[in-house]
């Protein structure tokens, strides 16, 4: 009976772990034409061209990295103080029914209604307007995310420290910051997620001149250039990975 259990999970395991493995492996191969069994060529030149600016993909990198990091930080941070009014005001029910808007329309659409805007604010073809498109899309989530957050005992806690002689600022630093040390973390993943495999809003807001890993993972896979598309998308999934391992080993287990 174990046998079949650990021959099983083995199965499962190895399926999972497939196409990551594949991704590396038509990563650093070239000229891999049917019916050739292996590829011609086995190595890192794919790789080390991405230093060179033949294909842009370590600047759409760090593009990608600033935009995500820029989005979930905003986004979290300005999510939790602003949650805080919103589940405290009388009106609440209807003010969380307002941040579902942006997820009512596919991303495409919703950035073809804000693209009039956009191009009147400048914000047309550049990081800044993608950053904003992402960040109108972003911190609806955290908003939802953090209204579990207040409560009637969060409320007391406030009160509290407000009795014992303390202001708002020492009340989120010393109570609130801490209480919610791991919501904060799990919301900035999450953002950070959001915005990294953001494609709708960045075709359109970006209109192609922010090139970010997303946007060039689908332009290699029109130009049928599978082996820089499987490197793109290796750069596009690792550090979600490793961001998510890091999530539960030092958030989760805690939490937990």
């Amino acid at each position: 009976m174990k046998t079949w259990k650990t021959i099983i999970l083995s199965l499962v395991v190895v399926l999972i772990l497939f196409p990551f493995i594949y991704l590396v492996l038509l990563s650093m191969a070239s000229e891999w034409r049917f019916p050739d069994v292996l590829p011609n060529y086995f190595g890192l030149k794919n790789w080390k061209q991405i230093f060179g600016s033949e294909t842009g993909l370590l600047g759409s990198f760090v593009i990608s990295v600033v935009i995500s990091f820029s989005v979930a930080t905003v986004s979290t941070s300005s999510g939790f103080f602003i949650s805080r009014s919103v589940s405290y005001h009388p009106k609440k029910n209807t003010l969380t029914l307002l941040t579902y808007f942006p997820y009512i329309l596919a991303p495409v659409v919703f950035a073809a209604c804000l693209s009039y805007f956009f191009l009147k604010l400048g914000l047309f073809g550049n990081v800044t307007g993608v950053v904003v498109a992402q960040f109108m899309i972003a911190f609806p989530y955290a908003l939802i995310f953090f209204s579990s957050f207040w409560s009637e005992r969060t409320k007391s806690l406030e009160d509290l420290v407000a009795t014992l002689g303390g202001n708002q600022w020492q009340a989120f630093r010393k109570v609130l910051f801490p209480m919610a040390k791991g919501m904060l973390l799990i919301c900035f993943f999450q953002t950070f997620l959001t915005s990294w495999f953001e494609y709708g809003l960045t075709s359109i807001i970006g209109v192609g001149k922010v090139q970010t890993l997303t946007i060039k993972v689908f332009l290699f896979i029109k130009e049928a250039n599978f082996y820089y598309g499987a490197l793109s998308s290796c750069l596009l999934i690792f550090p979600p990975e490793v961001l998510l391992w890091l999530n539960k080993r030092y958030v989760f287990n805690k939490m937990v």
